[in-house]
């Protein structure tokens, strides 16, 4: 999940905002003061490190990192200096307690990925695709409609890498191919992760948060499908119909990994019900998943001998040494490989926004952007704005600035902004996780001038989705 697109235009247009009144309850309005600009010109520049990642090849996390310890400490003195520590303590640990219960979610979303990956499920998926010989325009489609419908369980940003191995492995020439079907995979990865809390960080957000329920999500399913089909149905016609020529591998499932999906399912299930029926955060329900992980890992290990040893007799008769090798080298399941193999860099980058942003809007910036964006320019503007502002900046801190803003808005305008700042990073290459990570992997193919090519065409399928929603939802509003 390499969330990798950022600048620094909102903060930048903060602090050209005039000082407000609208601080938190209780809180020091800090947002004229020489700490408040200094905690903004620090925000500013962990930015601008995250922003050069690739150029200067140093992670992501640390400079969020650095800047949430500094904006916090500002806030500190300032408190101390006031007689009031006692409120920047309790914010601090309000931010954090937000963080935890993502964070816990996410790394047991992550473990479960890793462990199906593991177990070989996404390499057989992207054989058994390369052994139907499908046709370009065919494997456009299919690709593009799994990534939509896979990522509200997987994730977008591992739907994209998996459809992405696809295209890469059966047209490793075609560039012109590869850039589309990237393209494609990006939009409709980030579309079909708008309507699931499990497809995006952010609609997990927005679900944790309590203001959109489980079901309520599939709302959006119509104006997504709107947000991906359109574009697709226009760039199809710019892909030729003849057959690539990929090869296949002689690749097979490891034990038990249909049943992790099972588990990964009941997983899923056991949080919506702590959630929706016993009103308890949906993170419990994930940790008791992770415990069936950790009981089916248990049951992997102590069976494993067995399952070896009859293996190893059915090749032993028909003669097959290749499959006498392959059952050598067998490794037993261990979950806690599976937990070390999450993505730590964006968990802790995710850490360092969030505890950036939860800064600045104690100091009262968020009360300050919520006040032109709400108030001044109205809802509906102000969410389509912050769609399109999420193709440059992360939609994390953005999705995580409006949560903490908490402004009045209909149910429908809730849906709204989760909409937009989940398929407005499709816009730009740089815009989303997946656009990052597909331009590392498809590097020479997918660029960041080949997506904005088609910027014009993927517009047309945001306000398209835009409309949609506000025409099929009105009841919402």
């Amino acid at each position: 999940m390499n969330k990798q697109k950022y600048f620094l235009a909102l903060f930048v247009l903060l602090s050209c905002f005039a000082p407000s009144a609208f601080a938190s309850a209780g809180a020091i309005d800090l947002t004229a003061s020489a700490a408040g600009i200094i905690a903004l010109g620090i925000f500013a520049l962990a930015y601008t490190l995250v922003m050069l990642e690739e150029k200067i090849h140093l992670r992501k996390s640390k400079p969020v990192l650095v800047a949430a310890g500094i904006i916090w400490a500002i806030i500190g003195w300032q408190y101390v200096q006031a007689g009031l520590s006692h409120e920047s303590e309790a914010a601090f640990r309000h931010t954090l307690l937000e963080f935890a219960e993502l964070m816990l979610f996410l790394l047991v979303a992550m473990t479960y990925i890793n462990a199906l990956e593991e177990r070989r499920l996404f390499d057989v998926l992207r054989n058994w695709m390369v052994r139907k010989g499908f046709s370009y325009r065919q494997l456009f489609w299919i690709t593009g409609l799994l990534s939509f419908f896979i990522s509200p369980i997987a994730d977008n940003l591992t739907t994209a890498l998996l459809m992405c191995a696809v295209i890469m492995k059966v047209a490793e020439d075609d560039k012109k191919f590869i850039n589309l079907c990237c393209i494609n995979i990006v939009i409709a990865a980030n579309a079909g992760g708008a309507f699931s809390p499990f497809g995006d960080i952010t609609t997990l957000m927005v679900w944790q948060s309590g203001v959109v329920e489980f079901g309520e999500f599939l709302a959006l399913f119509v104006p997504s499908a709107v947000n991906y089909l359109l574009p697709a149905c226009i760039m199809s016609y710019f892909i030729a119909n003849s057959k690539p020529t990929g090869v296949a591998d002689d690749i097979e499932l490891k034990r038990g990994a249909l049943r992790i999906v099972a588990l990964f399912l009941l997983t899923i299930a056991t949080a919506v019900s702590f959630h929706t029926v016993l009103h308890l955060p949906p993170v419990l329900g994930m940790m008791t998943g992770l415990g069936y992980l950790q009981f089916f890992g248990f049951f992997l290990r102590v069976s494993l001998p067995g399952s070896l040893a009859r293996k190893k007799a059915m090749a032993e008769r028909v003669g097959d040494e290749q499959r006498l090798q392959s059952l050598g080298q067998v490794v037993p399941f261990d979950v806690f490989n599976r937990v070390a193999r999450a993505e730590w860099d964006t968990l802790l980058f995710f850490y360092g926004v969030v505890m950036c942003v939860g800064g600045l809007g104690f100091m009262g910036y968020l009360s300050m952007m919520s006040d032109v964006l709400y108030t001044q320019w109205g809802a509906t503007s102000a969410n389509i704005a912050l769609g399109v502002i999420s193709a440059v900046i992360d939609n994390i801190p953005v999705m995580f600035a409006v949560l903490t803003m908490n402004p009045e808005m209909s149910h429908g305008h809730w849906l709204l902004i989760t909409l937009t700042a989940g398929v407005g990073g499709s816009l730009l290459s740089i815009g989303s996780a997946a656009g990052v990570a597909l331009m590392g992997q498809a590097r020479g193919a997918y660029t960041f001038m080949g997506h904005l090519k088609w910027t014009p065409v993927i517009a047309l399928g945001y306000v398209a989705s835009i409309a949609t929603h506000l025409w099929l939802n009105a009841s919402y509003f």
